[in-house]
């Protein structure tokens, strides 16, 4: 009796935690609509984010998405994850703005650019500052895709 008990509560923890992540596509990513809006800092327009009601529903909550590993820093600063490899990224004029999410890793990752990766984090939508991407994940950890 007590194993059946204790493998019912294994089951039911294991639940909870695969449910605790939710597995996002780029479909959901391009939940999105852009407006142009005059930024006075630069003194010019940018085409400013209006995030759909799904992705909304996304904020703040642990997402995982399939990608693109980007360092586009070149040194290990700044990365992404992209829909598509750095020859066809937004950055080269193939894609739009909802094709990249910026990643803050919790360690340093040690991927190369265009290694396939999943990379899990709590996501931030991001309206207002043009000086970061619309979407963010934040506390991000990743793994290869094989």
């Amino acid at each position: 009796m007590r194993k059946s008990i204790l493998l019912f509560l294994f089951i039911i923890f294991s639940c909870s935690l695969a449910k605790a992540q939710e597995k996002l596509t780029w479909e959901d990513f391009a939940d999105v609509s852009f407006e142009p809006v005059y930024n006075k800092k630069y003194d010019v327009h940018f085409l400013m984010p209006k995030f759909g009601e799904k992705i909304q529903s996304h904020q703040g909550k642990q997402v995982s998405i399939i990608g693109y590993f980007l360092d586009i820093s070149g040194s290990g600063e700044i990365f992404l994850v992209s829909q598509n490899p750095m020859a066809s990224c937004f950055f080269c004029g193939a894609a739009g703005p909802e094709t990249i999410i910026e990643v803050d890793f919790t360690e340093k990752p040690p991927f190369k650019t265009d290694q396939i990766v999943t990379v899990t984090g709590v996501l931030e939508l991001n309206a207002n500052n043009v000086d970061h991407c619309n979407y963010i994940l934040k506390k991000a950890s990743g793994q290869l895709v094989n």
